[in-house]
């Protein structure tokens, strides 16, 4: 009698990974493990973007209520100190452009003029001094750039007599030339500076190939340097104009006559003109000399960040 032994039922293997969780309860708990982690993320992105925004709300504040200011009756201005505008006032700046001895438009080219020449003088006298401490050697070569560097601790207002006795007995007071021509002769040592530590950054080689093929220091400059250092000498243009455009302090020393006043001195000229104040003028002449800020910074921010983050300086 023979037994069929492929009948009787075999036992059941157990799997390799019997007690142990699943590929799949594995990526359930990763997936809810990464949720979580993600959620906690987002919360603290939130609260850092909320805390962002309502810092910048505060900062932003008083440039918008002097925004909403220019449009108010002027009886109103400081009545109502919110944001919210009842009614238009668009005659603020109709009077304010034509309420001094000129139009606006003379002052705001008076600054004009001195900004382009604060520029030129910034941008020729200071990279030929940065060149000459960053590839020239010369005898006292320390010891000059780190007087240069102690002047950018000097306030201005410490120089400011010396220099009007001199721009005196010269004759240039009520002219332009006391706010340019100092510009000429690289007295702002912080640009000096910036271009210094750009132009350390640049490869010697090429100087030392553009030497071979015969070139000597200006063609070397003028060929070499000057086109690699177009961030730095963005920078140095848009700090400039915004620096220049907003002097008050030399531009209200040096310019006396109505005729040659720029816009900070312009500005102030309004509440000194009038028995009662037009602050609704002032505001609004006030918004129309800052769109040039706003937009040589909306335009220049990068090569402004550009500059800056290749020079070294941190």
């Amino acid at each position: 009698m023979t037994t069929k032994l492929e009948t009787l039922p075999t036992p059941e293997k157990k799997s390799e990974g019997a007690g142990k969780p699943t590929d799949r309860k594995r990526r359930v708990r990763e997936s809810r493990g990464t949720l979580a982690f993600s959620r906690a993320q987002r919360g603290k992105s939130l609260m850092k973007h909320g805390i962002l925004i309502l810092a910048g709300g505060l900062m932003i504040y008083p440039l918008l209520w002097m925004v909403v200011s220019s449009l108010r009756p002027n009886e109103l201005i400081f009545r109502e100190p919110g944001l919210w505008l009842n009614s238009l006032e668009m005659s603020n700046y109709t009077s304010g452009w034509s309420a001094l001895t000129h139009p606006f438009g003379h002052y705001m080219l008076n600054s004009a003029i001195v900004v382009i020449g604060s520029i030129l003088g910034n941008l020729v006298s200071c990279s030929m001094a940065a060149y000459a401490f960053a590839r020239l050697q010369f005898t006292g070569k320390k010891l000059f750039f780190g007087i240069m560097l102690l002047t950018i601790m000097l306030p201005f207002h410490v120089v400011i007599v010396p220099q009007y006795i001199l721009f005196s007995q010269i004759g240039w007071v009520n002219t332009f030339w006391p706010l340019l021509v100092p510009k000429l002769l690289a007295t702002d040592a912080f640009f000096v500076f910036l271009m210094v530590q750009f132009i350390r950054g640049i490869p010697r080689e090429l100087d030392e190939a553009a030497r071979i093929d015969g070139a000597g220091h200006p063609r070397i400059f003028l060929r070499v340097i000057l086109p690699l250092m177009v961030p730095a000498l963005a920078t140095t243009t848009i700090f400039t104009f915004i620096w220049t455009w907003n002097d008050f302090f030399g531009a209200l020393i040096y310019l006396t006559d109505p005729d040659m006043f720029t816009v900070p001195v312009a500005l102030r000229a309004f509440v000194d003109s009038q028995s009662a104040t037009s602050w609704g003028s002032l505001f609004a002449m006030s918004i129309v000399s800052l769109l040039p800020v706003f937009l040589v910074f909306l335009f220049g921010q990068r090569f402004l960040i550009k500059g800056i983050a290749t020079t070294g300086i941190k």
